[in-house]
């Protein structure tokens, strides 16, 4: 037994040895492409006096190498979904490992949702009501921002949080209280995500019990936080992928842009939301291109759940349930008579779902910091729209021609708790780059599959519909009455980008598929270890 044991891993190692040498080409490419890249992330461009970014290049070197050679080894489609499990487990770890303390957007708040929810708690318990106030902040007459807090109201936590609010954005180098142990003594929290369901914490709150159970240093509480969420990332991801039948390669690349892994390396729900909208963008492709007379009831039901999970945790992407009626009809088990009534149920109940929820969550937002900004008001704000109809034609006019552009340049632009303008680097290049990367990837991908044009009708309606609605949501919810200030990031629409490849084919683009997929995988592994690099010369740079 132990005879054989050794043979299959003296094979194994043979098969990676001898594809080393043979995708030699593809992974002297990558070494190019990330010294590049990461260069052009820096300021100073003078690295051999900075030990830790070089050996984060060198970490980088060998996990890219490694991919490629995995890669080559797994490029089926069969074992695909093998390689997306891989590159992101891998990658993400190590991003989940460099990121600053709670740098990522609201990742504080997400952190605290995420404790609560790992004691076994499913509806946070907001304390204002015991004292009878309505809001984490009163409002302060003529003042933009409130400065009257409701001392004492909150949610119940530990005092380990202090750590977390304490080092906002530093790295463990700066802080000497990472190696503290978890203090879990019962303390009053100010803001935790109330309105967004449980489920969108579960893999973080796995993460901190272990930290609690096995009394970690507290640093771990936002560590393994973070790393179980990416291992549910990778594993909804892989899933995705294995279950499509066609646009794998385009998936995958949406959920290893960098923003994407920048949210998923985090304990933020947005790894959940960016996770769930690929699966459901699998499952729509998987029933468009299934035999005729093939789908069920079951098939309709397993979609509409994974919509409504997806829509809970951000409300908008309820309409991702409308994609059911863009399936072609000769794929449903009955005729269009019977089946379509079926299809409206089921949206409906999605849709009504969604409605009441939103009903429940939407107050509770007083409940956090957010109940401070006076000059927000959902009322006062759709009364100034309808009473100035101009409001309307600006506000289309700043979501095409102002934030359009802004969340193409937001693919490779991160937050970081700890800068005076959130989003002040620009990567241009790197950007570029990507920008150029992903219009070939997601728009002129080489494939045999063809989708009807009311599928391609339907993505284009659905991406129009959700993008539209996110945004007014943001006007109403976030802009002052009577500005247009929305608020928004490209990580709310890194969800629409798995459209973009059933929507919109340029097909006159003629490539080589083979070909393409190892250089698009290179280019991949690439920008995700460029993710690494720029973090390692912003916040670990020796001055």
């Amino acid at each position: 037994m132990g005879s054989r044991a050794n043979f299959e891993i003296k094979s194994v190692f043979n098969d990676y040895k001898d594809m080393l040498f043979k995708s030699k080409k593809y992974w002297l490419i990558y070494l190019v492409l990330i010294l590049i890249l990461g260069i052009s992330t820096m300021k100073n461009t003078n690295i051999l006096d900075q030990s830790f970014v070089m050996l984060t290049f060198a970490v980088v070197a060998v996990l890219g190498i490694f991919s490629i050679v995995f890669y080559m080894l797994h490029d089926s489609d069969e074992e695909f979904y093998k390689v997306a499990f891989i590159i992101i487990l891998i990658f993400g770890i190590t991003t989940a490992l460099i990121l600053p303390i709670c740098d990522v957007s609201d990742e504080i708040e997400h952190l605290a949702r995420a404790e609560i929810t790992s004691q076994g708690v499913i509806i946070p318990h907001w304390t204002g009501e015991d004292m009878g106030v309505e809001g984490l902040y009163n409002h302060t007459e003529g003042e933009r921002i409130s400065s009257e807090k409701n001392v004492g109201a909150g949610y119940n936590s530990i005092r380990a949080y202090n750590f977390f609010s304490g080092s906002l954005g530093k790295t463990v180098f700066q802080t000497s209280y990472d190696t503290a142990k978890i203090d879990t003594t019962p303390f009053i929290i100010d803001s935790a995500f109330e309105q967004n369901p449980f489920f969108g914490y579960l893999p973080q709150a796995i993460g901190i019990f272990l930290a609690k159970l096995l009394d970690l240093n507290v640093i771990w509480i936002l560590w393994l936080a973070r790393i179980c969420n990416l291992i549910f990332y990778a594993g909804v991801v892989s899933l995705a992928i294995k279950k499509t039948p066609a646009l794998k390669l385009p998936l995958l690349a949406v959920a290893c842009i960098p923003i994407s892994m920048y949210q998923a390396s985090s304990a933020s729900i947005d790894c959940m939301i960016i996770g769930l909208s690929i699966l459901s963008i699998s499952y729509f492709i998987y029933m468009c291109r299934s035999p005729d007379r093939s789908l069920t009831i079951k098939n309709i039901a397993v979609f509409s759940v994974i919509c409504l999970m997806l829509g809970l945790c951000k409300l908008p992407y309820l309409a991702f349930v409308i994609l059911l009626i863009f399936v072609p009809s000769k794929k449903f088990e009955k005729d269009k008579k019977h089946n379509l009534p079926i299809l409206l149920i089921s949206i409906a109940v999605v849709a009504v779902i969604g409605v009441l929820w939103s009903r429940y969550s939407a107050p509770t937002l007083l409940h956090s910091w957010r109940s401070s900004h006076n000059l927000i008001n959902s009322t006062l704000q759709m009364n100034y729209v309808m009473h100035h109809p101009s409001s309307i034609s600006k506000f289309i006019y700043n979501i095409i021609f102002l934030e359009i552009p802004n969340m193409l340049t937001g693919v490779f632009s991160f937050f970081g708790a700890h800068q005076f303008h959130h989003y002040a680097d620009r990567y241009h290049f790197v950007t570029a780059a990507l920008l150029i990367y992903l219009a070939f990837v997601l728009l002129a991908y080489p494939r045999n599959v063809k989708f009807e044009l009311k599928t391609k009708l339907g993505s284009i309606f659905t991406i129009i519909v959700i993008y539209v609605g996110i945004c007014f949501i943001q006007l109403l919810t976030w802009a002052s009455v009577g500005y247009y200030n929305l608020g928004i990031s490209t990580r709310y629409f890194i969800p629409l980008f798995c459209l973009f490849p059933i929507a919109i084919w340029i097909k006159q683009i003629q490539l080589d598929k083979d070909k393409f997929d190892k250089y698009a995988m290179v280019f991949m592994i690439a920008f995700m270890a460029t993710l690494i690099i720029s973090f390692a010369s912003k916040y670990y740079w020796l001055i």
